[in-house]
Formats: structure tokens, sequence, C-alpha cells
């Protein structure tokens, strides 16, 4: 009987030095549209726990927040569209993270809302 070969069955150091590298987060291509941070995670982990559309009505402000480089931003709702979300879960997604302290509302009649992202 042949003596059994261990090498044949060690892995290689190359193939378990691949395994472990570092692959870096996806990115945006030029033009795409990209969420800005960052963003505290103290808040988002608050926006996430509260119910209904919030936490997607949280994200879209961050997002408009980024595009217009300010913490008070309209959000109209062509802007909530992008996530299929209509008005009224706007409206209640709103009465909810402002009543979680994450955002202050400013409504005007026949107006889109003037929305500003708190500090925690």
């Amino acid at each position: 009987m042949a003596p059994i070969e261990l090498q044949k069955f060690r892995l290689s150091n190359k193939k378990h030095k691949q395994k472990l590298r570092k692959i870096p987060p996806p990115c945006h291509k030029q033009g795409e549209r990209f969420l800005k941070g960052p963003i505290p995670l103290k808040w988002l982990i608050r926006a996430s726990k509260l119910p209904g559309k919030s936490f997607h009505v949280a994200i879209l402000i961050c997002y408009r927040g980024g595009i217009e480089k300010s913490r008070t931003i309209k959000l109209s709702n062509i802007t909530i569209r992008i996530f299929g979300l209509t008005r009224y879960s706007k409206k209640r997604a709103l009465k909810h993270l402002e009543s979680a302290g994450l955002i202050t509302v400013e409504r005007y009649t026949g107006r889109s809302p003037i929305v500003t992202i708190l500090e925690i």
C-alpha cells in the first residue's frame, strides 16, 4: 500500500487568504442616486421602531437632506412616490417621526410640509 499524502488534502494559504480579504461596499456610479451619510445610528434605530412606513419616510428625509445639503427640507408628494408611498402614509409617518423627537414639521394648507431633522 502506498502512503497517504496529506498535502493533497491541506488548504493552501493563498486560497485561505483570498477568502479573508475585504471586499469594498457597493458604490454608486456617476449620475446614479445615492443616500448621503453619515446618518447617526441612534437616529435610524429609533426611526426603525416606529409603526407603518415611518422608516421609509425617515430614509427619504435623509436622502433629500443629503441632496439639498440641509437639515431642513421640503417633502413633496413627488419625492415620496420613489418608495411607492401615498400622501396619507407620508402624513402618518411624519406624525410618528415628530412624536419620536426625530424631526419637526411645519405644515401649510395646500403645500408640502417643511421638515427639519433633529439631533438626538
